[in-house]
């Protein structure tokens, strides 16, 4: 039986999903020049940076939209009320 080797994704597929995970150029520039440069750790500390910015917006419109149910809630409340 062989052993798979799994090769790193190639610099295209690597951009795509930059792009898809909403890096900007500069971010992408800057993983790029990271990569080039062997320095893995950086990288990584760059997506988790980017990472954490995208669950702070979660966690904002996570409090939007309890605010809209709390809303809906009193709304429908009310109704039950009349």
């Amino acid at each position: 039986m062989r052993k798979q080797v799994h090769s790193p994704p190639d610099s295209e597929a690597v951009i795509q999903n930059l792009i898809d995970a909403g890096c900007d150029d500069k971010l992408v520039e800057e993983f790029l020049s990271l990569e080039e440069s062997g320095q893995t750790g950086k990288q990584l500390t760059l997506l988790s940076k980017h990472r954490q910015k995208l669950l702070d917006r979660v966690h904002v419109e996570e409090r939007r939209i309890y605010c809209l149910d709390y809303l809906v809630y009193e709304i429908q409340k009310q109704q039950k009320k009349n």
